[in-house]
């Protein structure tokens, strides 16, 4: 079974790899198409919608590059791994997120007080051809996006980035049919507060991360009615969860026995419990009934 395991582990991981490479390279070539239209027809929307998408290459970059090296083995130095390197680029990818919102409100304010031509077909056309490509990103990784917070933010954002095509196609229509070329403006704003609105969670969820607080998966409370309702379990503390990347978590945890003989069967059970909240690694320290945990961490 554990070889069965690590299979599919690795053939999810090439199947992911693969994936991000085609989206990588659909992506940055619509970046520079829609970047040149931007600058031939001066259209705000237009350029900050690639800008988002430019920044949306460079999370699909980074994420590959955390996939592989999550695969390397562990070291002395690094006993883990470098598994964690998967959510310290989910948060990079959320601060680069919020550095592209801020430079599109800033030139969105400025577009406002100096208004200039911008054509209605050309912005039509242009996001037209986003909506094609954002959407198929988005398709690529929809089936993976559920199992992984790198996938998730990826797929989040080509999921807002084919809305928001749609809506730079449209500002283009009002253009054309109302000579509005504010719209454009008006656009781009919106745009900044989809991605930040998107952003939102993926930068919390991945701070948290960071920081070893327990994963939004895992429900806390749930999992210690079910530890304590196991056999031969007469009480627990030292109980600590973290993520070790996102999509493996881990646990430490102190069993007080109510029978020592019962230990390798209850230990057996609580590592079972743990696997089916979603823990893949756990640490058990076993202790005899009235024994006192000497350890000074020993907060819960």
């Amino acid at each position: 079974m554990a070889h069965q395991h690590v299979h599919s582990h690795n053939h999810t991981l090439t199947s992911l790899n693969s994936i991000f490479i085609v989206c990588i390279i659909i992506n940055l070539l619509f970046v520079i198409i829609e970047a040149g239209a931007g600058f031939l027809f001066n259209s705000l929307g237009l350029l900050s919608d690639a800008g988002h998408n430019l920044s949306d290459v460079f999370s699909l970059l980074l994420s590959l590059f955390a996939f592989r090296m999550s695969k390397h083995h562990s070291t002395d130095h690094f006993t883990y791994g470098y598994k964690k390197s998967t959510v310290l680029v989910s948060l990079l990818n959320a601060i680069i997120l919020l550095i592209a919102v801020g430079a599109i409100i800033i030139e969105s304010f400025y577009k406002l007080k100096q208004p200039e031509h911008v054509s209605g077909a050309a912005v039509s056309w242009t996001a037209g051809i986003g909506i094609l490509v954002n959407g198929v990103t988005a398709w690529l990784l929809m089936k993976n996006q559920k199992h992984d917070l790198n996938v998730r933010g990826a797929f989040l954002h080509m999921a807002m980035d084919t809305l928001v095509s749609i809506g730079v196609v449209i500002s283009g229509i009002i253009i054309i049919l109302t000579g509005f070329v504010l719209i454009d403006t008006i656009i781009s704003l919106v745009i900044a507060i989809l991605i930040l609105i998107s952003t939102w969670k993926l930068l919390k969820e991945s701070l948290f991360l960071s920081l070893d607080a327990v994963p939004e998966s895992i429900h806390i409370h749930e999992l210690e009615r079910h530890i304590a309702q196991v056999p031969g379990v007469e009480s627990f503390h030292h109980f600590h969860v973290w993520a070790m990347s996102t999509t493996e978590n881990a646990a430490t945890i102190h069993i007080v026995l109510k029978d020592l003989l019962q230990m390798e069967e209850v230990k057996h059970a609580v590592k079972a419990e743990l696997r089916e909240h979603g823990i893949q690694h756990s640490t058990i320290e076993c202790e005899a009934p009235g024994s006192r945990c000497d350890d000074s961490c020993c907060c819960k």
